[in-house]
């Protein structure tokens, strides 16, 4: 395989994976909502105990399985992608133990799929935050408007340490009372959902697919407009 073909074969596995996590919270929370009335849960996990468990499962095994076809730059990215494949595989195959807070586990089985979440959001934050900066300017990624990319990949790894944080502090701090009011607005739920779309759009925009690259032309054109309007003032 020569280097261009490498290069396609990389951008496939890139797209394969932002598109799986742009597409894994409509199919458990809309879909699942609309099309075979289950109810949006307190958190992604639980839909393991729903009849939309093999959508939960599968997404999350093909998520990991891309990861580990995943090959970068530098050994600790390659490393980065193995820790991501265990942590998605744990997360699917280790499920939360049903109608449980993800910190106060009833088994083994279910702190292994807690702390492989959390592992899991950590490694996309990673790859948001450093690998894919960091790479945005090698000689065979050919990536127009870097600063955009780089904006939008730094942007999403904040969005998933934000939504870790508001987790977090929903899990460790809040009382039991406060904890009941927002499970009744799935609040973890939703702040998975961001997390999740924010690694996605970060993966889509590395893929260079057709939604990336509109947004990476839209930020470029912003700047262009306001640099532009600041040399009139300065002239």
């Amino acid at each position: 395989m020569d280097i261009n073909q490498l290069v396609l074969s990389y951008i496939g596995v890139r797209r394969a994976i932002g598109i799986s996590g742009l597409v894994l919270p409509i199919l458990l929370g809309p879909v699942g909502y609309f099309l075979f009335g289950v109810e949006i849960q307190d958190n992604m996990s639980s839909y393991y105990h729903t009849p939309l468990r093999d959508i939960f499962v599968g997404m999350m095994c093909a998520i990991g399985i891309f990861l580990l076809c995943y090959r970068g730059y530098h050994w600790v990215e390659n490393w980065t992608a193995n820790i991501g494949c265990v942590s998605a595989l744990g997360v699917a195959l280790f499920p939360l133990d049903a109608n449980s807070d993800p910190l106060h586990q009833r088994s083994i089985v279910g702190y292994i799929h807690t702390f492989s979440g959390g592992v899991f959001f950590l490694t996309l934050a990673f790859y948001s935050l450093y690998h894919f900066p960091r790479n945005s300017n090698k000689a065979d990624e050919f990536e127009q408007h870097p600063w955009e990319r780089n904006f939008i990949y730094r942007s999403s790894g904040l969005l998933i340490l934000t939504s870790m944080s508001v987790m977090g502090f929903y899990l460790f701090l809040l009382s039991a009372s406060w904890k009941d009011r927002l499970n009744t607005y799935n609040l973890l739920f939703w702040m998975e959902w961001l997390a999740v779309w924010a690694f996605a759009a970060a993966w889509l925009t590395k893929g260079r697919t057709l939604l990336g690259d509109i947004a990476v032309d839209l930020l470029a054109i912003q700047r262009e407009a306001i640099a532009e309007r600041l040399k009139s003032f300065k002239g």
